[in-house]
Protein backbone atom coordinates (compact mmCIF):
# COMPACT_ATOMS: atom_id res chain seq x y z
CA UNK A 1 0.00 0.00 0.00
CA UNK A 2 1.52 3.32 -1.39
CA UNK A 3 0.79 6.30 1.02
CA UNK A 4 -0.57 9.64 -0.05
CA UNK A 5 1.57 12.25 -1.10
CA UNK A 6 1.47 15.91 0.97
CA UNK A 7 -1.34 18.18 -0.07
CA UNK A 8 1.05 20.96 -0.91
CA UNK A 9 -1.68 24.03 -1.62
CA UNK A 10 -5.20 24.71 -0.78
CA UNK A 11 -7.87 23.02 -2.14
CA UNK A 12 -9.88 25.57 -4.48
CA UNK A 13 -13.03 25.25 -6.55
CA UNK A 14 -12.27 23.47 -9.82
CA UNK A 15 -13.26 25.09 -12.87
CA UNK A 16 -15.26 22.44 -14.22
CA UNK A 17 -18.15 22.63 -11.32
CA UNK A 18 -21.27 23.33 -11.55
CA UNK A 19 -22.22 27.06 -11.74
CA UNK A 20 -25.04 26.02 -9.00
CA UNK A 21 -22.83 24.88 -6.66
CA UNK A 22 -24.76 21.31 -6.68
CA UNK A 23 -21.72 19.48 -8.55
CA UNK A 24 -18.65 21.45 -6.48
CA UNK A 25 -15.06 19.55 -6.74
CA UNK A 26 -12.25 20.99 -5.01
CA UNK A 27 -8.64 20.29 -6.52
CA UNK A 28 -5.22 20.61 -4.70
CA UNK A 29 -1.74 20.79 -5.85
CA UNK A 30 0.64 17.42 -4.40
CA UNK A 31 3.96 16.83 -3.33
CA UNK A 32 4.48 14.95 -6.67
CA UNK A 33 3.13 17.40 -8.93
CA UNK A 34 -0.02 15.30 -8.60
CA UNK A 35 -3.60 16.65 -7.76
CA UNK A 36 -5.96 15.87 -4.75
CA UNK A 37 -9.61 16.50 -5.06
CA UNK A 38 -12.52 16.31 -2.99
CA UNK A 39 -16.63 17.07 -3.20
CA UNK A 40 -16.26 20.49 -1.13
CA UNK A 41 -20.02 19.28 0.37
CA UNK A 42 -18.66 16.34 2.00
CA UNK A 43 -15.37 16.36 2.50
CA UNK A 44 -14.94 13.77 5.04
CA UNK A 45 -15.88 11.35 2.57
CA UNK A 46 -12.14 11.65 1.54
CA UNK A 47 -10.06 12.53 -0.97
CA UNK A 48 -9.04 11.23 -4.38
CA UNK A 49 -5.52 11.50 -5.55
CA UNK A 50 -4.11 11.35 -9.24
CA UNK A 51 -0.55 10.97 -10.22
CA UNK A 52 1.01 13.45 -12.76
CA UNK A 53 0.17 11.42 -15.55
CA UNK A 54 -3.32 10.40 -14.45
CA UNK A 55 -3.95 14.09 -14.10
CA UNK A 56 -3.06 15.24 -17.34
CA UNK A 57 -4.97 12.08 -18.80
CA UNK A 58 -7.88 13.49 -17.13
CA UNK A 59 -7.85 16.93 -18.22
CA UNK A 60 -6.79 15.70 -22.11
CA UNK A 61 -10.31 13.95 -22.11
CA UNK A 62 -11.81 16.26 -20.66
CA UNK A 63 -11.38 19.02 -22.72
CA UNK A 64 -11.86 16.79 -25.76
CA UNK A 65 -15.04 16.11 -24.58
CA UNK A 66 -15.89 19.85 -24.62
CA UNK A 67 -19.21 20.28 -27.22
CA UNK A 68 -18.48 23.34 -29.70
Amino acid sequence: MNDAPTITTLFRKSSYSGGDHSECVEVAHTSDNGRAVRDSKDTARGTTYFAPGAWEAFITYLNRSEAP
